[in-house]
């Protein structure tokens, strides 16, 4: 039993090697790494895929996982391992069936998507991108059918990003969102648009990363343990324990973007930041549970950063550090950040109309996978659908099906999880209330660390752990529902637009 675990441990640990250097390949083909240097990373990104795939499905890594998966064996593990061995053996029998060679054409060709995308959103122009696109879903379901040849492939993908997750309980779930939402959206549009011209500036982007650094510490990321870059699109990834990483885009005219972008990723981070290191080189670490961590950067951003409260302390370091907004009233500010009013880009959106664009992306996709929607009328699919859900038609793909990266690398089945992650925060709100009571005045006099405090002992220390479902339960004691969220909305707005 010892040798065996101890040879297990040293097989994980080469295995999170290779996968680190993955990783840094990956950030650097998404940050900074100039445009000559691409290909020869792209060919490092195969190679160093592909060697961490030959341990993940070698015959000695099998042998071991059958070994200590045997039940006089697992039940001697601690519970980091066990999951270890559980994840591992049912991603080891996974990986068995497909094909080395396509693997690792898989990985370089997503990769080689991704930049595709990157040049198509900034000219506009989705022909460029559409052959690459319907190259990963093609590729996609080869990818599945190989992993899991008798199952749904969306349902397969659905439970990769949030596992014991199915379609059915997404269906049930998004059209009560939808039932409630539709009509608080048409009493808000009723009350009429605040006048927030007095935003109406220039930001210097400098300044910009200065207001991000000072409310990523704010809120409790460690700046010890992480770093910030810039990137198109706003990510967090998790190099390797003590090392968390975030990046942000920057709009010379929109500050509150990258703001809110600062605190949605600072609250992706601290949670890997927080996750106890006992789990360090177990699954556990790994926190592939999208919708639970969605739901913590969705807490951070919206339950906390747009409550008018978490401003009364930082208000006048956020004029120190872009002047402009010291001539905008703290009211006018407030206003600003809950303005609720269809919009075009999902990462801009207001936390209302942003539950209407996930649920756009879920149908979209359930198009591609169920209805096998031929490419080159996803456009056209998605900017109906935007006009059935939010009432406005994009101009062009950029600020339409282009704006966001996660289908570039085949991820399909991620977007649900950020409307999950966001039901789950409205639950995660009952329960913090009832232990700590209101978060107004834990707010307004500066001690929001004592919520990531509560986050960090309740949810980040296990890591993934326990799927989304026996968090939920284990935090809230009960099942997941949307009620929370639609009650939280109602209360929210109703005081803000006066209905």
């Amino acid at each position: 039993m010892n040798q065996t675990l101890d040879k297990f441990k040293e097989h994980l640990k080469k295995m999170r090697q290779y996968e680190q250097a993955v990783c840094l390949l990956n950030w650097d083909l998404q940050t900074m790494a100039p445009k000559k240097g691409v290909e020869s990373k792209l060919e490092a990104l195969g190679f160093f895929s592909t060697e961490s795939f030959k341990l993940s499905t070698s015959e000695e890594y099998g042998d071991m996982l059958q070994e200590l998966s045997c039940p006089e064996l697992f039940a001697q593990l601690d519970e980091g391992m066990q999951l270890t061995v559980k994840r591992s053996l049912r991603d080891y029998q996974r990986f068995q069936r497909v094909p080395q060679e396509f693997y690792t054409d898989y990985v370089t060709t997503s990769a080689r998507s991704e930049k595709m995308w990157e040049e198509a959103k900034r000219a506009g122009d989705f022909s460029l991108f559409s052959p690459w696109l319907d190259k990963m879903i093609s590729m996609t379901r080869q990818y599945v059918g190989y992993m899991e040849p008798e199952k749904d492939v969306y349902e397969v993908l659905l439970d990769m990003y949030e596992e014991g997750m199915d379609s059915a309980t997404i269906d049930r779930i998004f059209d009560e969102m939808k039932e409630g939402l539709l009509p608080l959206l048409s009493k808000i549009a009723a009350a009429g648009r605040p006048d927030l011209s007095a935003l109406e500036s220039h930001y210097d982007i400098d300044a910009q990363k200065k207001v991000q650094n000072m409310l990523l510490s704010y809120i409790g990321f460690d700046f010890d343990g992480g770093a910030v870059a810039e990137s198109e699109h706003p990510f967090t990834m998790g190099i390797c324990h003590g090392d968390i990483r975030t990046t942000n885009h920057y709009l010379e005219d929109a500050p509150l973007s990258a703001i809110f972008s600062a605190i949605h990723e600072g609250g992706h981070a601290i949670f890997e930041q927080n996750i106890d290191p006992v789990f360090v080189n177990t699954a556990a670490e790994q926190v592939n549970l999208m919708g639970l961590h969605e739901s913590q950067s969705r807490f951070f951003e919206n339950i906390l950063g747009r409550n008018p409260n978490f401003w009364k302390p930082v208000y006048g370091q956020l004029g120190e550090l872009l002047p402009q907004f010291q001539t905008v009233p703290f009211d006018v500010f407030c206003r600003a950040i809950n303005d609720v009013r269809p919009s075009f880009i999902r990462t801009e959106a207001d936390e209302v109309t942003y539950c209407l664009h996930i649920i756009l992306r879920y149908e979209v996709e359930k198009a591609i996978f169920r209805d096998h929607a031929a490419t080159d009328t996803l456009p056209e699919l998605w900017n109906d659908k935007m006009e059935e859900l939010l009432g406005i038609r994009p101009a062009n793909d950029a600020e339409g099906i282009l704006q966001d990266m996660h289908w570039s690398d085949g991820s399909f089945g991620y977007f649900p999880s950020y409307l999950l992650g966001s039901i789950y925060g409205g639950m995660f709100l009952n329960q913090i209330e009832k232990e700590l009571g209101s978060l107004d005045p834990i707010l307004a006099e500066g001690r929001v660390k004592e919520i990531t405090a509560w986050l960090n002992e309740k949810i980040h220390r296990y890591g993934s752990l326990y799927n989304s479902r026996q968090a939920v339960q284990r935090v809230c004691g009960c099942e997941i529902s949307a009620a929370p969220l639609l009650s939280y909305f109602n209360k929210k707005y109703g005081e803000i637009y006066g209905f």
